[in-house]
């Protein structure tokens, strides 16, 4: 293997807690030179995220206030995974919940690990287009405003930096690259 010179090896693995979203393990580790180490991990179910695209070229949005940062962020609608759910099904459930959109099309754009270093979350994030709206169905204690605002706009806040959510940054970029493909 090519890059075993790189790799890990994880010798025990102990639960330090258990939430609804999260989990926290601390691995002890064998680094690539033969010492010992330790790994804190934040393990996740993995998680969903949609960029729901008007015909108009207008995106919902949602601006919801994110505790760790005590700010409110402009994000794309996304949401944890339930236990066997597929992230297509999870994508369409997020996204009627957040905004009461439903689409025709999830065009998947892939996915991303938000921050690598210490968790194994996984987002799978989507296109959503042929947008029919309805009414929103918000999670018991999820506040959040929906707001629509165009792609290009989106585009430019992202590159001034005043959108910082990784899922969203993530998202809007790879769509811009797609429509710029389609041109």
């Amino acid at each position: 293997m090519k890059d075993e010179h790189l790799i890990e090896r994880k010798v025990s693995s102990r639960e330090i807690y258990r939430g609804k979203v999260v989990h926290l393990v601390v691995d002890d580790i064998l680094l690539p030179d033969g010492r010992p180490s330790k790994r804190e991990v934040v393990r996740h179910v993995g998680a969903v995220g949609v960029l729901p695209l008007l015909d108009n070229g207008d995106v919902l949005l949602v601006r919801q206030y994110r505790y760790p940062f005590a700010e409110v962020l402009k994000e794309i609608p996304a949401g944890k995974r339930d236990p066997g759910e597929t992230a297509e099904a999870c994508g369409r459930r997020e996204l009627l919940e957040e905004t009461g959109a439903k689409a025709e099309q999830l065009i998947p754009l892939g996915s991303i690990y938000p921050t690598p270093a210490y968790t194994d979350e996984e987002i799978v994030l989507f296109l959503a287009t042929g947008l029919t709206l309805t009414e929103a169905h918000l999670d018991e204690g999820e506040f959040v405003e929906v707001i629509r605002c165009p792609l290009k706009v989106l585009e430019q806040e992202v590159m001034e930096g005043k959108i910082r959510d990784a899922k969203t940054v993530t998202a809007i970029l790879k769509v811009c690259q797609l429509k710029q493909q389609e041109k």
